[in-house]
């Protein structure tokens, strides 16, 4: 295989995880890691935990900055591709440079929603972290927009640094979407004990003159910071334009294959059919970079193993740390153990009598038994006491 070229067209952690794996499993040939960002592949969650709260200092990097060239990898930073041509194997950059592959791996991952409104900002690369950090001094007034992970993760941060949290919701409680009303209720409360002023309910449609962030019912919020949090859209644009099929993501089989032979995609821009699910699922948390990039990896060198990972993602607010295993489309009630209001918890969401999804909050080492429900669908009755 020395005389091949695999590229990855993004230099996340995705990415950065494939072309580590590339060489640990012996392939020889070139390696070409691009990335549009100036910065070498970093992992994102401290952006909006330690690294927002200055705390951690250091960039959160994938590899020392060695480690590429000491692996034969070569990583083109601030280099963004434009244009992929499927039938050629050619991958075009900004520049007008094309560069030939024998596989491809897509890893462009997903960008934040914007909202139309001035002076918002986003959190997604190490550069909107810093511009959000260095709003974020003693007493300024800081309006988050959405209260899903991102923006109560940023929330509870200008918290941490003793800024004026307001943090506006659409729905009813945070998070609801996603860990159903018991849960968003456990973290209303959490918000509003760490002086958050939280609003439910709230449609934005503006801001004032002053900055002031305005309601469709006409409060508004006093603001010197304003991040919006309100989810991202997969990267696919350059797989469509290619003639990939993408449907909320670039459509993978099992293998992470494309519709293209030799064309994989992987991390948050891959909508990838999922064998324990038996439908296509599109993740966009760390461990699914962290996980499915090398599997990609392996399967452009001929493995051809199914990734069939259950979901996996965690949150820390304030001094409350969770993690969280599954992907429930639905589920019919959630069970807990422990003790919720000391917030050192279990729970368990259960769809048809069996445990579909489940989280740890405050308890640790348990979360290999959780998925190990989930693994082997395991009923309610089997929920340790």
């Amino acid at each position: 295989m020395a005389d091949e070229t695999f590229v990855i067209v993004g230099a996340s952690l995705t990415g950065a995880k494939a072309a580590e794996t590339l060489r640990s499993e012996g392939f020889d040939g070139r390696v070409v890691l691009i990335g549009a960002e100036a910065e070498r592949p970093y992992e994102r969650p401290p952006l909006s935990k330690a690294y927002l709260q200055g705390t951690r200092d250091t960039k959160p990097y994938v590899h020392d900055e060695g480690f590429y060239a000491e692996h034969g990898i070569e990583l083109r930073t601030g280099t963004e591709a434009t244009a992929i041509d499927v039938a050629r194997r050619t991958v075009t950059l900004a520049d007008g440079e094309t560069v030939g592959f024998t596989k491809l791996l897509i890893a462009t991952g997903a960008e934040p929603r914007r909202l139309n409104l001035p002076d918002v900002l986003a959190l997604r690369s190490v550069e909107d972290s810093d511009a959000i950090r260095a709003g974020l001094e003693p007493g300024a007034r800081v309006v988050v927009i959405g209260a899903g992970w991102i923006g109560a993760e940023v929330a509870a941060s200008a918290r941490e640094r003793g800024c004026e949290v307001t943090l506006l919701e659409r729905g009813a409680l945070p998070l609801e979407h996603v860990l159903g009303p018991e849960l968003g209720a456990i973290y209303r409360d959490v918000h509003l004990e760490h002086g958050v002023q939280l609003v439910t309910e709230a449609v934005v449609v503006g801001r004032g003159e002053d900055g002031a962030v305005r309601l469709a019912d006409g409060r508004t919020f006093p603001a010197d910071v304003v991040v919006a949090g309100v989810g991202v859209t997969p990267r696919d644009a350059l797989a469509q334009a290619a003639g990939l099929r993408v449907d909320n993501g670039i459509l993978t089989d099992e293998f992470l294959q494309t519709t293209a032979p030799g064309v994989f995609a992987a991390g948050d821009v891959a909508n990838a059919v999922h064998p324990f699910y038996g439908t296509r699922v599109r993740v966009e948390h760390w461990d699914n970079a962290l996980h499915q990039g090398p599997a990609a990896a392996r399967n452009m060198l001929g493995r051809e193993q199914a990734y069939d990972r259950i979901p996996y993602f965690f949150s820390d607010q304030y001094d409350i740390g969770m993690e969280y295993s599954g992907h429930p489309a639905s589920w019919d009630e959630v069970v807990f153990r422990g003790d919720v209001a000391k917030r050192e918890f279990l729970a368990y969401w259960i769809k048809d009598g069996v445990v579909v999804a489940g989280m740890n909050v405050n308890i640790w080492d348990v979360h290999d038994d959780i998925r190990a429900l989930i693994e082997r669908r395991a009923p309610a009755a089997e929920i340790p006491a």
